[in-house]
């Protein structure tokens, strides 16, 4: 019934956008170029008066080539401002709007240069914080106050259709099954752990995130959710240029340094930031119920401790970029990653085992010390040729990339028995691991009209992962002894060999625009594991985008595209975990690749004051779906060694899920200085597994940002989100609500900035409660979670520009240097 009513929700909301259909229907069109040399002027300022205003009160900014469309505009009288930095401003009076003349072009507008060569120059300039494109959303986040000092996962939390957990797990549209890349390019940081490596990005480098949900067939097929691309700050300015951004806080510091210079065809830029989360505690208490089999005997464990928990990471890099010749460029990145945690516990525990008629069998009283230390250090290196011809967009692009990822991880367990007269018991391990990801592509673009074009390529990619596990078992006279039965390795070879054919086209006079393709991939897998022999598959990945626009400033786009979740290299690891001997975990080396069916229907509106809305219904259905499925055992063996009263989780492909959803973003700006943002998403998944009972459960996420822009340069921000719960197939996700506080004030002519940010100010903890259950167990725990944080940034920004405007590729861009 849910589902139901999410559809008529949906259309509800698609009829009354359509309703809004204004008679703004206006546009005022033109080319801006070089009076000298001719060249298209890129990103020269067209601004649109009403006649007798000062301010304007619409906008754009020129496109590569020049050109520049202003619609949404109402009958009316307007002056048209066009300028450009080391221009000669040029105005247009008396430009008229009426019905009978809807469409004004002021055609082929030639700039002249000023005489004076600028010595510095200061670019303040706003990209919607919000872009539909045909293929994907984009999330610009230099402007977002409360995500400074912060890191990538805040900024993750009001991108549209995204949701993170207060764990830092991340879904899309629904789907946890998500493709991270970085500059559009795979790094080794996330095969360990996605949540730290999403917290060891500092917001700061953050230039905007992309969001694909329905990827083409350029794309890997990989990640069923879909595709988030982290696009970091860079620039292409003449001269020399940099930021520094620094931040202190109750609960995270970190800080960056951007360098960048650019000389005639060669430019270079160097980074570095770091971050640490300083040590917070979480406390926890866990109380399971579970029954034997035939329900006689009543087994109870009860768990109460505090983790003090501590988390750093730096990064660095450098970048080159060498125009040859106007038509061949060449690119080349090295960057160097670090990420670790610390944490440490002590639990006290209590294990009743009773009769069904109440007969205590046993009492036994105990406390647990664990520790563990894990690091990540990974090497990414890319180098990138691209070849432009004489047909416009007709483009060669190759692409070498590598990343060599080391981690390891150390952990211990010790338990002290308080009665009972029990031994003290324990283990200690260490799990070192290697990975390396080589990717190898070639892509073209060929044009064959203007309506029409091709691009066709091949992709070869190769994983290589090698763990290591050494345990030691802790003796009666406190010594340490190797256990051969828990000390093996585990190597892992996937190499993937793509093609693909993609086509863009506009048909019906550009009544609708679209693009269509497939994708063909070869899987093969090989691992060292007893019983993981693993068999090829192939994967026909078809997809298609069609967009028709209403007109200016609204369209409606429908797309379909057929994913794969490949396991990655945690769920595929049998190392088991046991820092916990009560609650174990392990990987599945034999996990087959996920299926997904992707469906979206979205509508975009663009108005005139500078609002605009996305709404979206998407439909997901997931085959071999990839969960954790947690089994209670009395007894459980490790290779040799017993386990009393133990959870086990495990990775699974188990049965399928369906989901169906409705997410909404908005952007009001209600009056020059106020600005509100919501991100709205509900749905209803379905999980359907052999075995267990069919799950059918209802979520939603809401947040609100408002900002408010004050005299003298001043800004303040808030932000406010709220999950609800949702049930799974052995467990109910606890809902949870934060908020953020931001205050910023901007001097020395906007180049520097210093700001105030507070979360959740008025708690210090956030309550987690979460249910567990199974045929034979149910389970609560209790998480008290750190989240109250008071920090200060600072961010200055340096440098001047040069120009010269006889060399084609010396166009400037808009740095984003943050601030």
């Amino acid at each position: 019934m849910r589902h139901i009513l999410i559809i008529i929700l949906f259309f509800f909301c698609l009829n009354n956008a359509f309703a809004q259909i204004s008679a703004n229907q206006g546009k005022i069109t033109g080319k801006v170029t070089d009076s000298l040399t001719k060249a298209p002027v890129d990103f020269a300022t067209i601004s649109i008066f009403k006649e007798g205003s000062k301010s304007p009160f619409n906008g754009i900014s020129t496109d590569p080539k020049g050109n520049f469309i202003v619609a949404g505009l109402p009958d009316g009288e307007y002056r048209v401002m066009v300028d450009f930095i080391g221009y000669r401003e040029k105005a247009f009076d008396h430009v008229t709007i009426s019905s009978s003349a809807t469409t004004v072009s002021l055609g082929n507008i030639l700039l002249s240069s000023r005489s004076k060569q600028l010595n510095g120059v200061t670019i303040t300039a706003k990209a919607p914080v919000v872009e539909n494109k045909i293929d994907k959303m984009v999330y610009n986040a230099a402007n977002d106050l409360t995500a400074q000092g912060g890191v990538a996962l805040d900024v993750l939390k009001k991108v549209p259709m995204v949701s993170v957990d207060i764990d830092g797990n991340v879904e899309l549209a629904g789907s946890t099954s998500v493709r991270f890349l970085i500059n559009g390019k795979p790094s080794s940081i996330f095969g360990a752990s996605l949540a730290d490596a999403l917290q060891s990005i500092p917001a700061s480098q953050i230039k905007s995130i992309e969001v694909i949900t329905s990827p083409g067939a350029k794309y890997d097929a990989n990640g069923t959710g879909g595709i988030i691309n982290i696009v970091l700050k860079d620039n292409k300015f003449q001269g020399v240029n940099g930021s520094i951004n620094l931040s202190a806080g109750t609960r995270l510091e970190n800080g960056s340094l951007n360098l960048n210079a650019r000389k005639g065809n060669f430019g270079v830029g160097v980074f570095f930031s770091g971050n640490e989360q300083l040590n917070t505690i979480t406390k926890n208490t866990t109380n399971r119920t579970s029954y034997s089999k035939s329900r006689d005997t009543i087994n109870q464990l009860f768990q109460q401790g505090s983790n003090p928990f501590t988390r750093s990471s730096y990064q660095s890099g450098i970048n080159f970029n060498w125009s040859i010749t106007p038509k061949d460029e060449l690119t080349a990145t090295l960057g160097y990653n670090h990420f670790g945690n610390h944490g440490t516990g002590v639990t006290n525990q209590e294990q009743l085992s009773q009769l069904a008629t109440g007969n205590v069998l046993s009492d036994i009283l105990s406390t647990r010390s664990s520790a563990s230390k894990f690091s990540e250090n990974a090497i990414d290196v890319s180098l990138g040729y691209k070849k432009t011809f004489k047909k416009e967009g007709q483009e060669l692009d190759v692409l070498y990339t590598s990343s060599y990822g080391k981690n390891t991880m150390d952990a211990s367990q010790v338990s002290n028995y308080i009665n009972g007269g029990y031994p003290s018991s324990g283990i200690r391990s260490y799990n070192p691991g290697k990975d390396h990801q080589t990717e190898i592509s070639i892509d073209y673009t060929d044009p064959l009209s203007k309506s029409f074009t091709i691009e066709t390529g091949a992709k070869l990619a190769m994983d290589n992962f090698n763990n290591n596990v050494f345990t030691d078992t802790l003796l009666n006279n406190g010594s340490y002894v190797v256990n051969p039965n828990q000390t093996y390795s585990f190597n892992y070879k996937r190499n993937v060999y793509a093609g693909y054919l993609s086509t863009s086209f506009s048909l019906f006079h550009d009544f609708i625009n679209g693009k269509a393709g497939m994708r063909y991939e070869r899987t093969s897998s090989v691992a060292d594991y007893a019983g993981s022999k693993i068999p090829g598959y192939n994967t026909f990945a078809p997809s298609f985008t069609v967009q028709h626009k209403l007109n200016d400033s609204q369209s409606i786009k429908l797309s379909y595209s057929y994913r794969i979740e490949r396991p990655d290299y945690g769920e595929l690891n049998p190392f088991y975990n046991i820092s916990d001997p009560h609650n174990i975990s392990t990987g599945n080396p034999l996990l087959k690749p996920e299926i997904g069916h992707n469906y979206e229907l979205g509508y975009s509106k663009n108005f005139k004051n500078g609002g605009n809305i996305y709404l979206a219904g998407f439909y997901r259905n997931s085959i071999d779906n990839i969960q954790s499925l947690s089994t209670y055992y009395d007894i459980l063996n490790v290779n040799g060694t017993d386990y009393t009263a133990v959870s086990l989780t495990q990775r699974f492909n188990l049965g399928s899920q369906k989901n169906i959803g409705v997410s909404l973003f908005g952007s009001v700006p209600v009056t020059d200085k106020l600005n509100l943002r919501s991100n709205i998403q509900l749905g209803e998944r379905k999980s359907s597994t052999p075995g267990l009972a069919t799950v059918s459960a209802f979520a939603y996420r809401i947040n609100l940002n408002a900002s408010y822009q004050f005299p003298h340069d001043l800004i303040a921000e808030v932000f406010g989100n709220y999950n609800s719960s949702q049930r799974n197939i052995q467990s109910i996700r606890p809902s949870f609500f934060y908020y953020n506080l931001a205050i910023r004030k901007q001097f020395l002519n906007k180049n520097a900035s210093i700001g105030l940010t507070a979360a959740n100010p008025f708690a210090y903890y956030l309550n987690q409660k979460q249910v567990l259950f199974g045929s034979n167990f149910n389970q609560t725990n209790i998480r008290l979670v750190p989240v109250q944080s008071f920090g200060i940034t600072v961010s200055y920004k340096f440098g001047k520009l040069k120009f010269d405007k006889n060399k084609e590729n010396n166009t400037p861009q808009l740095p984003d240097l943050g601030g």
